[in-house]
């Protein structure tokens, strides 16, 4: 708003000037070929941590990081109307594929979100963006959006939903140091959202935020109820000083499927009689700060020990003995699990 004595001009030039009193001029590509050596240049010299990405706005694969973009009239960018999920590259194998492709497309289902290819086509479009990728360990993270067409909050401007998805050549190990987490204070997903694997991670951004500023790892959420519910992208899991293992209920959670595995995987340590049993069952704030051992799990981990909580210490504050032992199961798992399990990429 213009101030008494003042026109839109001069607020304009006003606008325009810096700190320093010089002109802040912005460049104008005339040109698609300006635009992409002007992204190209910006790229130049980096590390290719991104080998690949899929589009299906473009029709095929990109291999030139400068042009892994996606439309500003998308509705997952600027209505946060999209799914994501994510798959393991490790070894030059996908883990887990066909589970998270089948979460995948539940999340798509809940967010009214139709796929422009069958789960069988989403499947070999991803295990060609990982062979053309020559990425052997790292992640693949992929999305559906309600698609491009205009800015609008209703996505029936949106010809066709959006398939997209990227190869990020990282290191994957196993987490064997312990961590420190904190009581959220950021309210957490109503059910429908956070049973839905959204792009709406705002709630969950603020989340880590807020634990990071008081030198913790991650936080944790409590239900409306009192009962412990997930951190801010990873499942939580207890070790009772009765030795058993203990999960959340999934019903106000997302379903993580490195958590269902654990729950599968586990029964070796009630064969060998170190754990008790394994269950999923509401757990209070106050049980879960008294159990034996805590650990967050997810994907990338696939166990992270925490050793404190709100500065009091788990257990005796150190990284339990079984929390390490399921941490071995599920990374023998993921290294050397069975065929049904892991992928094998058919690399070019």
């Amino acid at each position: 708003m213009a101030t008494p004595g003042s026109s839109c001009t001069e607020k304009s030039v006003m606008a325009s000037v810096v700190e320093n009193g010089e002109e802040f001029k912005v460049d104008v590509f005339s040109s698609s070929e300006e635009l992409l050596s002007k992204l190209q240049e910006k790229w130049k010299g980096k590390p290719k941590t991104y080998p690949a990405m899929y589009s299906s706005v473009f029709g095929g694969i990109i291999l030139d990081q400068a042009m892994m973009v996606i439309p500003m009239d998308d509705h997952m960018v600027h209505r946060g109307h999209g799914v994501f999920d994510t798959a393991i590259i490790l070894d030059g194998h996908l883990y887990e594929l066909d589970a998270h492709l089948t979460r995948f497309l539940k999340s798509a289902s809940k967010a009214r979100i139709d796929s422009p290819f069958p789960k069988s086509t989403l499947k070999t479009i991803l295990i060609q963006l990982s062979s053309v990728s020559n990425c052997k360990q790292g992640t693949l993270r992929y999305w559906l959006s309600a698609g491009p067409g205009d800015f609008l909050l209703s996505p029936t401007g949106c010809s066709s939903s959006a398939f997209y998805a990227v190869v990020i050549d990282e290191s994957i190990s196993q987490c064997k140091e312990g961590v420190k987490v904190v009581t959220s204070t950021i309210p957490m997903k109503s059910p429908l959202f956070a049973t839905m694997k959204n792009v709406n991670y705002l709630p969950n951004v603020l989340a880590k935020m807020e634990a990071e500023d008081v030198g913790a790892s991650a936080s944790i959420w409590i239900d409306d109820e009192g009962f412990v519910a997930e951190g801010p992208n990873v499942n939580v899991a207890f070790v009772t000083n009765e030795n058993e293992l203990v999960l959340p209920l999934f019903d106000k959670i997302l379903s993580g499927c490195t958590a269902m595995r654990l729950l599968e995987v586990a029964e070796e340590l009630v064969e060998r009689g170190s754990l008790k049993g394994v269950r999923v069952a509401n757990i209070s704030m106050e049980e879960a700060k008294g159990a034996k051992e805590m650990m967050f799990v997810g994907s990338t981990l696939p166990l992270l020990p925490i050793v404190e909580w709100d500065g009091v210490p788990i257990g005796d504050g150190e990284v339990g003995e079984l929390t390490m032992a399921l941490s071995d199961l599920l990374w023998q798992d993921m290294v050397g699990g069975p065929e049904t399990k892991r992928f094998l990429v058919p690399y070019v």
